[in-house]
């Protein structure tokens, strides 16, 4: 599939681009975007939780009352986890979350999600554009050219722009990557995908070996 290329002032430059069908142009597999998104989402999670069981209750172990003839049930130490203040049962403690994911699964992943958003018509090929230095105001003139204030975008660039990154950190709803570190993640969660011009062949060699 062909896509027009843009200029920052949203205008067509006149010249298009060639859209890889075994990237932009797969059946998408709702099952390995799940299972991409759910891995990605799990990798965020710190897992620094923790509780106290009763070993680690600071008070006496001394038997709070005798075993028999109180008509209550037997207890052994204030720390009983059925009492106030008393340890956690079987509570969380800290963990990793992360889970491995096969490398075509994931790839699959991504080309599903890439080849959805062209389908729904929101990718959009921008020409390779830059600024002196960043400058949040600049990028969001961009947006607005290409009517796109008040929606999510994902750029993504050919190589790590760090200008471009630190032009669109303030911009609510706007992530700046490269294309080696695209993901199902970021581009599921976009409503506009706007890749420069010399993001596309990086990506369909990445995302064609799988």
């Amino acid at each position: 599939m062909k896509l027009d290329i843009l200029n920052i002032d949203g205008k067509s430059t006149g010249r298009s681009i060639e859209l890889a069908e075994e990237v932009f142009g797969v059946e998408p597999n709702e099952h390995a975007v799940y299972l991409a998104v759910k891995q990605y989402q799990a990798n965020q999670r710190q897992g620094t939780h923790s509780t106290k069981e009763r070993n680690a209750i600071k008070g006496s172990t001394k038997k709070i009352k005798k075993q028999k003839g109180t008509g209550t049930a037997r207890a052994g130490d204030i720390k009983n986890p059925l009492f106030r203040g008393g340890g956690r049962i079987f509570g969380p403690k800290p963990r990793n979350y992360g889970f491995r994911l096969n490398r075509k699964v994931k790839s699959l992943a991504r080309r599903s999600v890439l080849s959805s958003k062209l389908s729904e018509g929101k990718i959009m090929v921008i020409e390779d554009f830059t600024f002196d230095a960043p400058k949040t105001s600049e990028l969001a003139g961009v947006w607005s050219n290409l009517e796109l204030n008040g929606q999510k975008v994902l750029l993504v660039t050919g190589d790590h722009d760090k200008v471009l990154y630190l032009s669109g950190r303030n911009i609510p709803g706007t992530t700046v990557t490269e294309a080696s570190d695209i993901s199902t993640y970021d581009v599921l969660n976009a409503g506009k995908i706007i890749l420069s011009e010399s993001s596309v062949e990086p990506i369909t060699e990445i995302l064609s070996k799988a």
